[in-house]
């Protein structure tokens, strides 16, 4: 059978899906449960019974003999623990079960995760609750093939312990504020308003074998280390270019994987660096998208296990070349399927979306420093800012159609008019004519407008999408919220409303540029404009602490103050933390792995000078005493930002306050490994290939 016959039969297989429910569930008990999962509530412990029931007997036939409650704790990733369905032996026999409280409820060991002092160490409850807008799936592993519960994570005293908490709470923020506009504007139908996401995934692929021998790359994720290879993306050959037949195996293999988890990946292809390469699915809904991606991951790395290869998902496995990011396509849309970003095809008449537009650049404009702070991660301070990735500066790019717009209402214009769009001749007579976009796409913008949704562009390849799109949906709820307060009192709606967007676009119209964002000039106009310029994560953190974000979160309990406090705290620890295995790791190979080489080298080369001018009186070894002058100078630069490295690294490591030693991290530390590595990569463009000690970036990007 052809993969392209085999895709609509596979598709959905290892999912517990609406039309499985259908098919297994009674008619009265199906009922219920899509009535809970649309609107809401609860359901009965005589209806989870049924359902956890048949949940068992579809996974069983899958071949499933544990369930977990799969949740996604503050560590980023995600945790699961497995329990068998055997009941208790009787009579020397057992049964299969899973009960309905077990479908609901779990009750993980919570002592082990982050909680950045939202409880106590020496106690250990917390709980895991079902999720039921996302569905149940099987995973085939190793050991065994597991029924995955998506849950919730919450301690004892219901504090949000994990990422999914906080998004689900965002979501029915932005559905309910987001409502109120559309009653003002006479929208019966709809019912909620969804908040929807596509998030493209960009990863590396290694040689295992290759990757084993790195252990930077094992302990950290990226090279501590390394030269440039003689060729990197200058060329641009590797951008869309033919797909090598072994990673080809490995993309083939990871969608018929995700294809049966429900994943709908569609676009696949190489990114711009050797070895880099993308992956895009189809948007869906916020929560099973974070929980998708996720899954994605996760699966990614299983796939390349079996062809020999290695997943970085790492935001800058190599230096030099471009590093990975995750855009986070965003929209909203209400469940009749009207999608509230659609301008149409005269978005200067359609007043809705001239609002909701306005609520977007308000909402972008207050909380930039929010939006930053959700794209925050520690692989992330290497590309942000860079000739990669968006900058640090947030900003919304509009193009050129929408941009006027907004400067006609802002102008107060007589009659606002829209800047045509056109066609495109390519005077080949066989090429059809073709419709040109209304404006080009902004590759430099963190959130740019490209037709019916905004890609937030800045979230690292690595980290979860979740924070981003809490923050979103909180930041536009909020906007939406303030919005139906001003119109709901209005006499005359569409002069206020008409009013509004002015009032809105003028005030906010700042953070609206369509330019470069890679420019010097762009960073001197942000400063002239008053936005924030955050250039690292410790900059950025302190963003989750402010009244400003205490009051936005709090309004719509999607963060108590004690739950952005413990975020902020965990986000500084693992800054520390990343930072500290990286020192480590580098002492560690620059000690044991490449001075000893360097050392053997320059022993090596000085033998052979004094063996050859001893048989060779007068010959010129000017290249080799040259060449051992160098190495023997690079070595002790080495040597010397080593031993700078241990003495800092204790002293960093034992500053008591977190905020502190997160920035002495940054301030510090960094400079310091920077130091360490420009002799050793300095070096490795001098030692004998057979004498280095690892694989070099050629052998790692070029070799897969």
């Amino acid at each position: 059978m052809k993969m392209s016959d085999q895709i609509s039969e596979i598709f959905g297989t290892h999912v517990f899906s609406r039309s499985v429910m259908r098919e297994r569930l009674p008619k009265k008990v199906y009922a219920e449960v899509v009535s809970v999962m649309d609107h809401g509530g609860n359901i009965s412990m005589a209806t989870a019974d049924i359902v956890a029931n048949a949940m068992k007997d579809w996974a069983v036939e899958k071949g499933a003999t544990h369930y977990t409650h799969w949740f996604q704790p503050l560590t980023g990733v995600t945790a699961e623990k497995h329990d068998s369905f055997i009941t208790p032996p009787q009579d020397s026999t057992t049964l299969l079960q899973l009960t309905g409280k077990q479908l609901i409820m779990g009750e993980p060991d919570a002592s082990s995760f982050p909680s950045g002092g939202l409880r106590s160490t020496h106690y250990a409850r917390g709980y895991t609750a079902w999720d039921m807008t996302s569905p149940a799936f099987v995973k085939e592993m190793s050991c065994g093939t597991i029924l995955c519960i998506p849950t919730i994570f919450v301690s004892y005293n219901g504090e949000a312990l994990d990422k999914k908490t906080p998004l689900l709470r965002s979501m029915e923020a932005v559905s309910t504020q987001a409502m109120r506009i559309l009653r003002l504007f006479g929208n019966t139908e709809a019912s909620k308003v969804l908040a929807y996401v596509g998030p493209e995934q960009e990863y590396f692929l290694v040689d295992r074998e290759k990757y084993l021998k790195r252990r930077d790359l094992i302990y950290t994720g990226r090279t501590l280390f390394g030269a440039p290879a003689p060729k990197g993306q200058e060329l641009e050959d590797q951008y869309f270019g033919v797909i090598r037949e072994r990673v080809g195996a490995f993309m083939s293999d990871l969608n018929q994987e995700l294809w049966k988890l429900g994943i709908p990946a569609t676009t696949q292809h190489n990114e711009v660096a050797p070895a880099q390469h993308e992956l895009a699915p189809i948007y869906t809904m916020c929560n099973l998208a974070v929980d998708q991606n996720q899954l994605t991951m996760e699966t990614m790395k299983r796939v390349a296990t079996r062809h020999g290869l290695v997943c970085l998902l790492h935001e800058k496995p190599y230096a030099g070349v471009n590093g990975s990011g995750k855009h986070n396509n965003w929209s909203i849309g209400t469940d009749v399927g009207e999608n509230l970003l659609d301008p149409g095809d005269t978005p200067n008449e359609n007043m809705q979306f001239l609002l909701v537009l306005a609520c977007i650049m308000k909402a972008v404009d207050e909380h930039a420093d929010l939006l930053r702070c959700s794209a925050s991660c520690v692989g992330n301070e290497h590309r942000l800012g860079a000739q990669e990735a968006p900058p640090a500066i947030i900003s919304i790019f509009l193009g050129d159609q929408l941009d006027d717009v907004v400067n006609q209402i802002v102008s107060n214009a007589d009659s606002i008019k829209l800047l045509a769009s056109h066609n495109l001749d390519f005077g080949v007579s066989t090429v059809p004519v073709i419709k040109k976009d209304a404006t080009d796409r902004n590759r430099t913008s963190p959130f740019a407008f490209t037709g019916n949704k905004f890609e937030f562009r800045m979230v690292g390849s690595s980290d979860s999408i979740a924070d981003a799109n809490v923050t979103l949906n909180a930041i536009v709820a909020e906007a939406f919220s303030q919005a139906a307060d001003i119109l709901e009192k209005a006499d005359d709606f569409n002069a206020a409303c008409t009013q509004l967007i002015h009032d809105w676009m003028s005030e906010h119209q700042r953070i609206v540029f369509n330019g470069n964002g890679y420019s010097d000039e762009w960073v001197e106009e942000a400063a002239r404009r008053g936005l924030p310029n955050l250039p690292s994560m410790v900059d950025a953190v302190p963003a989750l602490t402010t009244d400003k974000a205490e009051a936005l979160f709090t309004q719509f309990g999607i963060y108590t103050k004690s739950e952005l406090e413990s975020r902020a705290e965990i986000m500084y620890e693992t800054y520390a933390k990343v930072l500290k295995i990286e020192a480590q790791t580098m002492i560690h190979m620059a000690g044991k792995h490449y001075i000893p080489a360097a050392i053997h080298f320059n022993t090596r080369l000085g033998q052979s000078i004094t063996s050859i001018s001893s048989a060779a009186v007068g010959a010129d070894l000017s290249v080799q005493k040259d060449l051992l002058v160098k190495c023997s100078a690079l070595l002790s630069s080495a040597s010397k930002a080593l031993e700078e490295l241990k003495v800092l690294l204790p002293e960093v490591d034992a500053m008591e306050d977190v905020a502190e030693m997160a920035h002495a991290y940054h301030d510090r530390l960094v400079p310091a490994m920077a130091a360490l590595r420009r002799p050793v990569d300095e070096l490795e463009l001098l030692v004998d290939k057979d004498i280095w000690p690892v694989p070099t970036y050629g052998d790692l990007m070029f070799e897969v």
